[in-house]
């Protein structure tokens, strides 16, 4: 499909900042190709863009999207008891095909209020890249693996899931699906077995994707049991040797910091969860004056409880200005990297910024919505005034997924009354 939206407002990269002009973009098949409207002629859709305002399609960087099941039914609990009590033991009960409507429930979510691409650790095998081919949605798929030895039997399972996955999904979907692998967290994968892991993404030619220092008792639980912290386990096991993309990082030390800079670690900060489940949150102005690229994510809606990106990005512009008592820390224009081309690095794609070559991944708001006016600036406006409910037209790979506020690819009265009977059966 060949798409030209017209004299529209846009957020593009300019002289290494983020910057609002008025464009004429025009995509070609899953490309972006003319910011300037070049090579406009005999396109498929023309999109009047004089009320709407373009930004490169958001990336959320670590989700749980099959968890959108379990939204609002195990809140107000601690950590490791929301973990463990409650929310395991509902995945438990789950059946393979309930993660498919699980997950769709969760695109729609995200595509409506303009998330194009996620980063996900999924449990059921096939259901969750089946729900991204049937979608449109663009996804990092990374299966969830736990494993007590280096041979553990269902850690080893799980390892062969996620590599069936990979054979199955690889190369489809026009190229939407990729893949990493995700050893949950050092608290649930022994040594021995993240040296297995390493292997195999070694052997796949992918990075990782992980769970690291989210709490306090997390912290403790590996200091009593190797004598360091979660990242300098990490470390000294060697996962940082291959591209990896670790999740909240919210309990670090200035030598943690460190090694994430120096080993290129992306950090994916999840604000909502952390503060909901009493973790606290990641020290991104620390991470970002060091250097370390941030991306910014929702975690799953079992701790959030929204797949709402710009719910985040204002979180994310707004907790350090109130810890560290500086008006000026993670800025509008910061946390909105965050949620575009630092989730670009961490997902190591080729997206995140409305520029020529890039993947046509692209959101467009109504700037008709009161929220949204006066148009004083408009990069300003997605940390602190947009709330998502602008979305208008959603773009990914070319394709329209959102078309007016209406879904073209999901029959969204059906995931929900799917989703809806399967949390009937597994509820607590």
């Amino acid at each position: 499909m060949k798409i030209w939206i017209k004299n529209v407002r846009a957020l593009v990269p300019c002289a290494g900042k983020l910057a609002v002009q008025t464009c004429s973009i025009v995509t070609d098949g899953d490309t972006i190709v003319s910011l300037d409207g070049t090579g406009a002629e005999n396109c498929d859709r023309v999109i009047d863009g004089s009320k709407l305002f373009a930004i490169p399609g958001l990336v959320n960087a670590h989700s749980h999207a099959y968890m959108s099941l379990f939204r609002n039914s195990a809140d107000d609990l601690p950590f490791m008891t929301w973990l463990f009590d409650r929310i395991m033991p509902m995945e438990d009960r789950l059946r393979p095909g309930d993660c498919y409507w699980t997950t769709l429930l969760g695109i729609c979510e995200m595509l409506r209020s303009g998330t194009t691409t996620f980063l996900d650790m999924f449990m059921m095998p096939d259901d969750t890249a089946r729900a991204v081919a049937d979608s449109g949605m663009r996804a990092v798929l990374s299966r969830g693996l736990q494993g007590e030895t280096a041979d553990d039997a269902g850690g080893m399972r799980r390892l062969r899931e996620a590599k069936q996955d990979i054979t199955a999904y690889s190369g489809l979907a026009d190229g939407r699906i990729t893949f990493m692998l995700a050893p949950h967290a050092p608290y649930t994968c022994a040594p021995a077995y993240l040296e297995t892991v390493i292997g195999t993404a070694d052997e796949l030619g992918i990075g990782i994707h992980t769970h690291l220092a989210e709490s306090r008792s997390e912290i403790e639980t590996i200091r009593e049991k190797y004598g360091c912290t979660p990242v300098e386990l990490m470390e000294k096991t060697g996962l940082f040797n291959r591209h990896t993309a670790a999740a909240h990082c919210v309990q670090l030390t200035q030598n943690d910091i460190r090694i994430l800079r120096d080993n290129d670690v992306s950090v994916l900060t999840n604000p909502s969860s952390n503060l909901k489940l009493g973790n606290g949150f990641a020290p991104v102005p620390e991470l970002l004056e060091a250097g370390v690229n941030v991306a910014l994510g929702t975690d799953g809606a079992a701790s959030n409880n929204t797949l709402n990106m710009f719910h985040e990005i204002n979180l994310l512009a707004l907790i350090h200005k109130g810890t560290h008592a500086d008006a000026v820390t993670v800025t509008s224009a910061e946390a909105v990297t965050a949620a575009t081309l630092g989730g670009a690095k961490a997902l190591d794609l080729p997206i995140g910024a409305l520029a020529v070559g890039k993947k046509a991944d692209i959101t467009l708001l109504d700037l008709t919505c009161p929220q949204m006016n006066p148009p004083t600036n408009l990069l300003s406006s997605l940390a602190f005034s947009a709330n998502g409910s602008e979305v208008d037209t959603v773009i990914v790979n070319g394709k329209i997924l959102l078309d007016k506020r209406k879904l073209t690819t999901i029959d969204e009265e059906r995931v929900i009354f799917e989703s809806n009977r399967i949390y009937e059966r597994v509820k607590a």
